[in-house]
């Protein structure tokens, strides 16, 4: 267990004459009577003295006091790497006090020091700044963080605006921590936000996308969204989405409101725990609706949103620096959310390839989310549900009848008719009408005759 390892790792350093404490995340947890996803360590201890102490570390931030100590069964898997699961692994941070943070990430200088106060004073949130004797179960508190978790406040330890200007991300977290605890935020933290807001710009990509996934992931999506837009940070980081409020739908399939009222409620309806890429989908699955409103003499109508969404979604995508994989199935759940619709109707060989889609799992719950936000019928859910698993799997993908070396021997010259005429043959075969091997070149040569 993790926890009795990190209570191992704070017994070891006091062993050796050094203070040290359970710090941060993981009190606040362990307070609240949630399992801690990570466990990290506060001592006196400088690096190089934890890294004697140790057998085995990695010094990933030396430089500010950070050193990494793995578990036994970490030590002996195949992956020892400082890459590999956080489970495994202990951070281990000496006390210090950060100077100057000229590129609003990093310390400029680090000062390390001997006293557990002045390294909390450091921290971000009052809630996050508690450190906790494993050993007694006694809780040093410092910076009201009790009183703060007792009454349900993110509050900035000390100055809000110092502390998001040392780290711009910090915005964002006390977004996602309100959220994921329905908490309210200190109204000084709340207006150092909104004052701030712009200069989330200068967070790298990748953790403001990292930052978001959590949000999008930790099952209170709609309420961080929320708060990013009353704090001003929605249009810094995603303005695409801020763009759907006010847009209107009509209200004979869309009783529930605007496309950002939409949005929000289908990431309220889904599953738990949530993949990232089916959280992006989501979020992102009508995110054409505004650049394509138009008000037609019947209703309201958004022509060619799936296309102009997926054009949208993919910049999103390229601008927060998802890898190639990611970036795939979120456009591809974007691209055939609307496809639900015609299930009733498509021939086998349509429905068989639709239900082929990589991660199918992913369509059918955006697909039922995206349902319960608006007329709440999930009568075409259901109605895919049974049908594919009223068809063998088998059927579903079947054996190759002909190649395209079949092909050749037939007399056919390569090029890039073979695709089609593969794909045709597999439509007859998926359909029903032709079951074997000479049933595939009676249609071949009854279809694409040879010239």
């Amino acid at each position: 267990m993790l926890k009795d390892f990190a209570t191992s790792v704070v017994q070891t350093l006091r062993e050796h004459g050094y203070e040290a404490y359970l710090v941060g995340g993981c009190v606040r947890d362990l307070l609240l009577d949630r399992e801690p996803a990570d466990y990290d360590v506060a001592t006196s201890a400088t690096p190089r003295e934890v890294m004697r102490i140790f057998p085995r570390t990695y010094a990933v931030g030396e430089q500010f006091g950070v050193v990494l100590v793995p578990a036994p069964e970490t030590e002996s898997s195949a992956d020892t790497s400082p890459n590999a699961a956080h489970a495994g692994l202990i951070e281990v941070a000496t006390f210090r006090a950060d100077l100057g943070y000229s590129d609003g990430r990093h310390p400029d200088e680090v000062r390390f020091t001997k006293t557990a106060r002045e390294d909390v004073h450091r921290r971000d949130f009052t809630i996050n700044g508690l450190l906790l004797d494993p050993a007694t179960g006694e809780v040093l508190d410092y910076v009201g963080g009790q009183a703060d978790l007792k009454t349900g406040i993110i509050r900035a330890i000390g100055d809000p605006e110092l502390r998001f200007d040392e780290d711009k991300l910090r915005m964002l977290r006390a977004l996602r921590f309100a959220a994921r605890f329905s908490y309210e935020i200190e109204p000084a933290t709340f207006a150092a936000i909104r004052k701030l807001a712009q200069e989330v710009s200068q967070v790298s990509r990748e953790r403001v996308r990292d930052e978001l996934t959590k949000m999008l992931t930790e099952g209170h999506a709609r309420q961080a969204f929320l708060l990013l837009d009353s704090t001003a940070l929605l249009p810094e980081v995603l303005p695409e989405i801020g763009k759907m409020k006010g847009v209107e739908q009509p209200p004979e399939f869309h009783p529930e409101g605007d496309v950002f009222v939409h949005t929000l409620l289908a990431l309220d309806s889904l599953p738990q725990p949530c993949p990232a890429t089916l959280a992006w989908g989501t979020l992102l699955h009508d995110v054409g609706k505004p650049a394509t409103f138009r008000r037609a003499p019947d209703r309201i109508r958004f022509d060619d949103h799936v296309h102009v969404g997926v054009k949208i979604a993919e910049g999103i995508c390229q601008r927060l620096r998802f890898s190639n994989q990611d970036t795939g199935q979120i456009l591809a759940l974007v691209a055939n959310h609307m496809r639900f619709g015609y299930v009733r109707q498509m021939k086998d060989s349509t429905f068989k390839r639709f239900i082929r889609l990589p991660h199918f799992e992913q369509h059918l719950a955006l697909h039922r989310a995206d349902v319960l936000a608006s007329y709440g019928d999930p009568d075409l859910y259901e109605f895919t549900k049974e049908r594919m698993a009223s068809i063998p799997p088998a059927a579903i993908r079947p054996e190759a009848l002909l190649s395209g070396d079949d092909l050749i021997a037939m007399g056919y010259a390569p090029g890039p008719k073979f695709k089609e005429i593969l794909a045709a043959v597999e439509d007859e075969q998926l359909d029903g009408r032709i079951a074997g091997r000479d049933d595939a070149v009676l249609f071949v040569k009854r279809q694409f005759p040879l010239e």
